[in-house]
């Protein structure tokens, strides 16, 4: 572990739980639990150390770092110019575990076709609702009643078109 020569090794780690609690919840990802982000983004933070600019708050340096990486994963993975991997990428980003959804055709998860329920979406879902949910779609950070709110009209919506929350 690199070390900042003005700092204790207690007092890295210190900084990067920091970054970590105050960052990481703002993002989640398909298929990643909240635990396993901390763990990834603790790992960008020790990899980003070697380039640290001690002239800098280390703080700063790590939640810019870390923002930065999360961003790019986004891009990288969440993003493609091709129509048909738009269908794979288009699932809600910011569903816990626990809220999934199933076809109530008695069809396995995987046999949904994300780009109907898109569709569905992009012609039912009212206006006031449209900024915060591409938002929640993108994985930006969105105020836990507001995606709440959100969620339950995309909810709503989907039952009205024969899915069911599972």
């Amino acid at each position: 572990m690199h070390v900042p020569a003005n700092m204790t090794e207690s007092k890295v780690i210190e900084h990067i739980e920091n970054v970590i609690n105050r960052i990481a919840p703002r993002y989640t990802f398909h298929g990643y639990t909240r635990d396993d982000l901390k763990q990834e983004a603790f790992i960008i933070c020790m990899e980003a150390l070697p380039r640290y600019d001690e002239a800098r708050p280390l703080e700063n340096f790590l939640s810019v770092h870390l923002s930065n990486r999360l961003k790019n994963f986004i891009r990288d993975n969440h993003f493609t110019k091709d129509e048909e991997e738009k269908g794979k990428i288009a699932k809600p980003g910011q569903l816990t575990n626990e809220d999934y959804l199933i076809d109530t055709r008695d069809e396995y998860i995987e046999d949904i076709d994300y780009r109907q329920m898109k569709g569905v979406l992009d012609v039912k879902l009212p206006a006031q609702y449209r900024a915060d949910y591409l938002k929640i779609m993108h994985d930006v950070y969105v105020p836990k009643k507001r995606k709440e709110e959100v969620l339950f009209i995309v909810q709503l919506i989907l039952e009205e078109h024969g899915y069911e929350e599972g």
